[in-house]
């Protein structure tokens, strides 16, 4: 027989087949992006920074066509947990290139990236448009690139819509929720928020306004004009001064 093939066959001890290239518990490449959309997951990172992406629109509780670019928040949410239990990951890198999308999971997303006690930074490549602002000012710190825009605009529902004040005093409750999580999160006012998410003549067929990534700086949305090198060397920035309060160390 070929020692080839019999070394192929080879079983430990348990019976079970000893083959080097094959690992039943370790997930491929192909399956993290077939589940998560992306190739790492925070658990099996061998870096102390953790890259997350949110591309396309965000889907929420339905499911958009198959043609669509969507980032799932179901993936996303596991993701952000297991970043915040796992001692090896030291800080987190959000980039957005997204159109919007449901403003519930928009919001959800935005609430948890605000709420990890580890240092995080956003950085808006393309665009960071509708419900992507909320996700973009929620971190640490944020950069937008120079040629990336980001829109504002009221919230809008499709679909049947009940003709009822009780309906548009709903979307106004939730308008409300976006505009107080921006505000509260980044150094843009209430009323400079507002005036640009009103403002009319800008958008074709359409009420709000598309900032600019100098723009975004100036009206106090985003912190800083830049791209990956700049939100790397921040993060780790705010690495070493997290480090150095949780050992006892004044930073300057």
């Amino acid at each position: 027989m070929d020692k080839k093939l019999m070394n192929s066959n080879k079983t430990s001890e348990t019976g079970v087949p000893t083959n080097p290239t094959e690992d039943n518990n370790k997930p491929t490449v192909i399956d993290s992006i077939q589940q998560l959309g992306q190739t790492g997951v925070p658990a099996s990172t061998e870096s102390n920074i953790f890259c997350m992406t949110i591309i396309g629109q965000i889907e929420g509780h339905l499911v958009l066509p198959p043609q669509n670019k969507t980032t799932k928040y179901e993936h996303l949410i596991p993701q952000l947990v297991a970043a915040e239990q796992n001692p090896r990951v030291e800080g987190l890198l959000i980039i957005l290139n997204t159109v919007g999308g449901d403003v519930e999971a928009g919001l959800a997303i935005a609430e948890m990236i605000s709420s990890l006690t580890k240092p995080t930074v956003t950085v808006v490549i393309g665009g960071g448009h509708s419900i992507g602002v909320p996700i973009a000012v929620a971190s640490s710190y944020s950069f937008i690139a120079e040629s990336a825009t980001m829109t504002i605009h009221p919230i809008r529902m499709s679909g049947l819509v009940i003709g009822v004040p009780q309906t548009f005093e709903y979307m106004e409750k939730m308008q409300e929720r976006v505009v107080r999580f921006v505000t509260s999160h980044s150094g843009i006012t209430e009323d400079q928020f507002k005036a640009l998410m009103f403002k009319t003549g800008e958008l074709n067929r359409d009420i709000g306004t598309a900032v600019s990534g100098k723009d975004a700086v100036k009206y106090g949305l985003m912190n800083e004009v830049g791209g990956i090198g700049q939100a790397l060397a921040k993060l780790n920035e705010l690495i070493g001064e997290t480090k150095n309060v949780s050992s006892g160390g004044i930073t300057q």
